[in-house]
């Protein structure tokens, strides 16, 4: 299996502008740029690489932890994972720093220790964590099973 996803750009880094089209279709000609990367602290402008990665690896690790939690025999209520992506400027140029998983579930009859057990193994076998590798990911879960 493979998927595709494309960029345009024109002009240069700073004032060019681009556009991010996925196989799906589900971004079409999306716009992004400089700015959106970069300057846009609320996100308003339009996206980013880094905004995508991070959806990217809320997903695959929100399905990852799903299929492990039913392995292990218990029932999926609710899963809500977000990825806060850090870009930083290190002199030589921009670099994601560490990826932070927030992970918030509610998994009926499992206990808080296996749940961090199987949440953890799920972070490392989700296939953008393997991707990732030489970026720090932490994870921070919470059970809301109270």
């Amino acid at each position: 299996m493979k998927r595709t996803a494309q960029a345009h750009w024109k002009g240069d880094g700073k004032t060019g502008t681009g556009s991010l089209t996925t196989q799906s279709g589900v971004l079409k000609e999306q716009p992004y740029s400089f700015n959106t990367r970069f300057v846009s602290e609320d996100g308003k402008a339009g996206t980013n690489p880094e905004e995508l990665l991070g959806a990217a690896h809320a997903g695959c690790f929100s399905m990852q932890l799903s299929f492990m939690i039913t392995e292990a025999g218990f029932k999926v209520d609710d899963i809500k994972t977000e990825a806060s992506v850090d870009v930083q400027n290190k002199g030589s140029g921009f670099e994601i720093t560490e990826i932070v998983l927030n992970l918030r579930a509610k998994i009926p009859g499992i206990t808080k220790d296996k749940f961090e057990e199987i949440s953890k193994k799920a972070k490392e076998g989700c296939p953008l964590s393997k991707a990732l590798a030489a970026t720090k990911i932490t994870l921070v879960s919470e059970l809301m099973n109270a």
